[in-house]
């Protein structure tokens, strides 16, 4: 059987935690900040742990994470 590929694009975006969760950083902080609060951009900054009903999809484009 050939080897299992990662998806470039997830493994970019995704790490991986000691206790096996999956972080990643929050959206929308790129670009067009003028309009965005300060409080709103300083929570943007925070990493998150990804949602439970998304590690099973994020898992299997991820195999060696």
């Amino acid at each position: 059987m050939p080897k299992m590929k990662t998806s470039k694009a997830a493994a970019k975006r995704f790490k991986k935690t000691g206790t096996g969760k999956l972080k990643r950083m929050k959206a929308y902080k790129s670009h067009i900040l003028t309009k965005k609060s300060t409080k709103r951009k300083r929570n943007l900054r925070k990493a998150i742990m990804t949602d439970v009903t998304n590690v099973k999809n994020m898992k299997k484009i991820l195999p060696y994470l």
